[in-house]
């Protein structure tokens, strides 16, 4: 039996997905927030690097989580690359920092370090990680992950998930590519909303990236620490 599987991960894991949904359904209140919004508005929250706290503090009481299929995702991706030291830039209630956890563990043990700056989230997700009987594995960091993200990491990142405010996916990329091993994935979740970040990864010769669906990208990193155009680019 795998650790997603285990009465208290799946027990969670429920609980928490249920959570999302009923939080994003048509009635609630967030879901009648968003429509609200018109679509320039909405592209421009998501993509700034400065007014997406406006965006997020509207959302601090609400999960703001990976689907169950990328959740699913994530774990074989962790798994199935043996990864030993993991980073995630936007943890939430901590529904893909579980199924990142729950790889660790099954690979034998690691490190996973998360960064949120919604306090509230912060509480939460530790508090589930807990629940889950995997808190040892985890560096639940609070604040800007500019700063949070920029000291005390691995020597080597084995993966790297990117899934907090889209404006600042290229700085946060910019942080750990020194520190990603030859092979590591990265996982971008809504990298559609940051066409910066695409022409960013999509010209390097660092990366081969796919996308797969709904604006996840994978990313596997196959250059020396530098973010190189390729040439003609």
């Amino acid at each position: 039996m795998n650790t997603l599987n285990t009465q208290s991960v799946s027990a969670v894991l429920s609980r928490l997905f249920s959570e999302s949904e009923s939080a994003w359904s048509e009635e609630s209140d967030v879901s009648k927030y968003w429509e609200s919004l018109p679509e320039e508005e909405r592209q421009r929250l998501l993509r700034s690097k400065t007014d997406y706290l406006e965006f997020y503090g509207q959302m601090k009481d609400i999960p703001l989580s990976v689907s169950r299929n990328t959740g699913k995702l994530l774990y074989i991706l962790a798994s199935s690359s043996r990864a030993l030291n993991i980073v995630e830039f936007g943890t939430s209630v901590g529904i893909s920092t579980i199924h990142l956890a729950a790889a660790l563990r099954d690979n034998g043990g690691g490190r996973l370090i998360t960064s949120e700056f919604e306090p509230s989230k912060v509480q939460r997700a530790r508090q589930n990680l807990a629940d889950c009987g995997l808190a040892d594995l985890v560096d639940v960091r609070e604040g800007d992950a500019l700063v949070t993200l920029s000291r005390d990491l691995p020597v080597t990142v084995d993966l790297l998930l990117l899934d907090g405010a889209k404006g600042l996916y290229p700085e946060i990329l910019d942080l750990i590519v020194p520190r990603l091993s030859r092979g590591a994935l990265v996982i971008e979740d809504d990298a559609d909303f940051n066409p910066e970040y695409l022409e960013k990864i999509h010209s390097s010769e660092a990366f081969i990236s796919v996308p797969v669906e709904d604006g996840l990208e994978i990313s596997l990193y196959v250059g020396q620490g530098c973010l190189c155009k390729k040439a003609g680019n």
